[in-house]
């Protein structure tokens, strides 16, 4: 396969889906946009409690849905009891999402996973394995990438990255995933997908035969500025023009 001529680089990436007020970010009507538009859809991944595989972003349920808590505390039974960014729409299990995309586009998986490796991505590469569409994983974390590699090596792998100016990680790690350091000995990624606020730098120059991905792209300006030295995009808030 190459991959310079697949999905990945050849069709835009909805960030979470193609979402507003009405579809909220990693919801079913927010993927169903997406789909109607012919975008690849970008969405997030995590573990509740009984080990079910939801679609959600954050850590904490405060933003999305105005409740206190955190995600990893839940179980499945809890989703009926929460709606997202006041609308009615619930909180997708992945295999919920799965079965409603159908292989209709493709989907780019973000692993959310900074506790112990392997129970969140064995989950993810069993409901993966009769799902018939297009799809490539991607995490920041390179040794999520090295579980795939292991078991899962017929899936693409991206390793995510940024200048983690914000974040509150310790420095050392911040170094490392910065540079992509751990890429060539831990990760072995088939793409990069890199912060657009810290693009272009040095780090993603040492990896031009892996496609490069730049996330979140919010504005068509910012769109025209990056796609001369990117393959691709994940955006939201807009539809780029190309």
């Amino acid at each position: 396969m190459d991959i310079f001529k697949s999905w990945l680089v050849e069709t835009p990436i909805a960030h979470r889906g193609l979402h507003d007020k009405i579809a909220p970010e990693n919801s079913l009507p927010a993927f169903e946009k997406a789909i109607e538009n012919g975008y690849a859809i970008e969405l997030d991944v995590q573990l509740l409690s009984d080990g079910t595989v939801i679609v959600f972003h954050d850590s904490s349920l405060s933003r999305l849905t105005n409740n206190d808590g955190y995600i990893k505390f839940l179980t499945k039974d809890d989703l009926e009891m929460l709606t997202l960014a006041g609308t009615k729409e619930k909180i997708p299990t992945f295999e919920e999402v799965l079965k409603f995309v159908d292989g209709r586009v493709p989907l780019l998986i973000e692993i959310k996973n900074t506790d112990k490796v392997g129970e969140l991505e064995n989950r993810v590469i069993d409901l993966l394995k009769n799902y018939s569409g297009e799809f490539a994983v991607q995490s920041f974390n390179p040794f999520v990438l090295q579980y795939f590699e292991k078991h899962a090596p017929h899936i693409l792998r991206g390793q995510l990255a940024s200048f983690f100016k914000k974040n509150k990680m310790p420095f050392f790690q911040k170094f490392f995933l910065k540079r992509l350091s751990l890429c060539k000995k831990v990760s072995h990624p088939d793409f990069i997908a890199y912060d657009v606020k810290n693009l272009p730098n040095r780090y993603v120059c040492k990896f031009k035969d892996k496609p490069l991905l730049a996330w979140t792209v919010k504005n068509q300006s910012e769109y025209m500025r990056v796609v001369k030295f990117c393959d691709n995009v994940i955006f939201e808030d807009f539809e780029p023009k190309i």
